[in-house]
């Protein structure tokens, strides 16, 4: 425990094994806006480079649900730095940002449209709805259906 963090070593090293990967609050109202808008998907194919988190074969789309703070979201109010181990954080967010751009490049190479969804933004599901719409129908060339 120092005095910038409250918690101690062990302490911090419980509350990060409990962050999700997968089947996150953000992920969850994104596919529940997709069954409303008609769409049919797959969950986090294993086949395809960064294991997307939702996948629409028949558009050729996968969807990528980025947490604000873990993969730095900009201007956004939740992408902060914690000030204890300054260094550390600033090394992992880099190499979750390279990570990031590496993924969308070889999804892309592979033939597949990755669109972006920030966790921000799934806080609106009517805004949300008309993103996840207006993207799927121009990543997959207007094609429509499910």
């Amino acid at each position: 425990m120092t005095r910038l963090d409250p918690f101690s070593p062990d302490e911090r090293s419980a509350i990060m094994r409990r962050v999700l990967s997968q089947d996150t609050t953000p992920e969850l109202v994104v596919r529940r806006t997709l069954h409303a808008l008609g769409y049919r998907f797959r969950l986090h194919r294993a086949d395809l480079p960064g294991v997307p988190d939702i996948v629409l074969p028949k558009h050729h789309v996968v969807i990528l649900v980025h947490g604000c703070f873990w993969h730095r979201h900009k201007g956004c109010k939740r992408a902060t730095t914690p000030v204890a181990n300054r260094e550390y954080w600033l090394r992992k967010f880099q190499r979750t940002m390279a990570r990031d751009v590496q993924v969308s490049a070889a999804l892309k190479a592979k033939g597949w449209s990755p669109v972006v969804i920030w966790e921000c933004e799934t806080r609106d599901s009517v805004k949300l709805g008309r993103k996840l719409a207006t993207k799927i129908a121009r990543a997959s060339g207007g094609k429509r259906g499910s």
